[in-house]
């Protein structure tokens, strides 16, 4: 690991964020969280992160792989392995700050091993994705256990929205309220903002003179990309469907989208589907010439990439689930569409053919009327700069720090 500055040169309070996902290795929107909270905290704290993966070059940054005697080993205790390492790394942190259950284990031990502060930051809740049994079988179980043992000892929580909060509460009933403060994800609007270029998306075969809804995310069931591939059956003729979309987290789910795009393709034309993460700049080029992005998901703690679509001057159509109507703005800013959901924890629509339908009639209705449209795509823009900056972001987490160290 390359020397970072001490606390007893600087001054500075030493924090270890501790995180599965860092550049370049971002798949979520957890990672893009962390690398920018790091970004604005480095001007705050002594700043060491700790992540998954390959080694990195950037300062004060430190990777751990897989352990070797864990190779084949389940999904889930290999992360584990890997979360030993770090929670030893942070010797002579003042405070560790985990984000995902992928790292709430690493912050739990070091709370224990060093004597210092665990700070989590949820992102998602283990309760409330139980189709990831699908994913990990046994592991499943090591992961709640993960994310539970942790939020249940932390000094302190940091929800990502006001929704997010209600659900922590009430799926871990034993975590003091007083103990959760919320600290909504954010946005750079710098990076983040319109490009009226076209050279992505001719290179992806997108037409920009014709009208395009957009999806980007992973494929995975709280993701919701089947609802839309469903609601696109009845979209108008000339409408492009453009899908940022890979990482299936299931052969099954990647089967059963593979399977619609067909269908959709036998159907009409327009259905542009790219299966790998594209570099930012041209995430960017593609939402700024979109007519309607949609985040049909039907799990979302707050969703950052309705963020960078309304960033971009694009209008929204969301689910209105969890953190999302906390972002756009019903009427406003976009669309939200109403959801009755199972209680079971997977978030199902209790009636998917209405949840399609009406999907399918808020993405036409913006269609229909392209100049009110581009007036919600600005009102975005101006909302996300407005509220959502990292600067602030970044100062409401130092503060939560200063409090728990008191």
């Amino acid at each position: 690991m390359p020397d970072s500055p001490s606390p007893a040169a600087t001054g500075q309070l030493r924090v270890d964020l501790l995180t599965r996902e860092y550049p370049p290795e971002v798949y979520g929107g957890a990672g893009v969280h962390v690398e920018y909270l790091a970004r604005e905290l480095r001007r705050l704290a002594d700043l060491r992160v700790h992540c998954f993966g390959a080694p990195r070059a950037e300062p004060g940054v430190t990777a751990y792989p897989e352990p070797a005697d864990l190779a084949g080993a389940n999904a889930a205790l290999r992360t584990m392995g890997v979360d030993l390492a770090m929670a030893a790394g942070c010797a002579g942190a003042d405070l560790v700050h985990s984000h995902t259950w992928y790292a709430n284990l690493a912050g739990h031990v070091a709370k224990l091993l060093h004597g210092v502060p665990h700070v989590v930051t949820v992102h998602s809740l283990e309760p409330l994705r139980p189709w990831k049994a699908e994913q990990l079988g046994g592991g499943y179980a090591l992961s709640s256990w993960c994310e539970r043992t942790a939020l249940e000892a932390a000094d302190a929580v940091i929800a990502v929205s006001a929704g997010m909060r209600r659900d922590l509460l009430a799926a871990y009933p034993s975590v003091s309220p007083d103990r959760v403060r919320v600290v909504h994800n954010g946005i750079d609007t710098n990076q983040y903002a319109p490009d009226h270029g076209t050279d992505v998306l001719d290179r992806l075969g997108v037409d920009p003179a014709r009208p395009s809804v957009v999806y980007v995310g992973r494929i995975t069931r709280q993701k919701g990309l089947p609802y839309l591939l469903r609601a696109a059956r009845s979209l108008p003729p000339d409408t492009q469907l453009v899908l940022l979309a890979g990482a299936p987290d299931t052969p099954e789910i990647a089967a059963e989208v593979q399977g619609l795009v067909a269908e959709l393709r036998d159907g009409r034309d327009g259905v542009v589907w790219i299966e790998k993460m594209l570099p930012k700049p041209e995430v960017i080029q593609v939402l700024t010439h979109s007519t309607v992005f949609v985040c049909p998901s039907i799990y979302e703690p707050m969703g950052i990439v309705n963020l960078e679509a309304m960033a971009c001057e694009t209008a929204v159509v969301a689910t209105a689930t969890g953190g999302i109507p906390e972002v756009v703005a019903d009427g406003e800013t976009g669309r939200l569409v109403p959801i009755e959901q199972a209680t079971d924890g997977t978030g199902t629509p209790v009636d998917p053919d209405r949840f399609v339908a009406d999907l399918a009639a808020a993405i036409t209705d913006l269609l229909a009327d392209p100049d009110h449209t581009a007036e919600l795509g600005r009102a975005g823009r101006r909302r996300a700069v407005e509220h959502f900056s990292w600067d602030a972001i970044a100062d409401q987490t130092m503060s939560l720090y200063l409090s728990v160290l008191r």
